[in-house]
């Protein structure tokens, strides 16, 4: 079964329309403020934050901390996860 990602919280679904049909708690906008958004890289055994490069094993667990290199300023963002 294939999965299918966001770029915002990691969350998966088995098909983009579900995906991308429902609330994302950790949506830019705010939390429910906005969709899951589709993260388009492959799946990888490690991700890498496109800003800072912290990595970690999961998107889950790279988007839930904040990102000292963030483009709204320090720690006024996630880590956003580099395709």
């Amino acid at each position: 079964m294939e999965k299918f990602y966001c770029k915002y919280c990691g969350t998966y679904r088995s098909s983009v329309q579900s995906l991308t049909g429902s609330s994302c708690p950790r949506h830019p906008d705010g939390p429910n403020k906005g969709k899951h958004a589709l993260y388009e890289g492959s799946e990888k055994s490690q991700y890498t934050c496109k800003y800072c490069g912290a990595k970690r094993s999961s998107i889950m667990s790279l988007t839930g901390g904040s990102c000292p290199r963030h483009p709204n300023g320090p720690n006024k963002g996630n880590h956003s996860p580099a395709l």
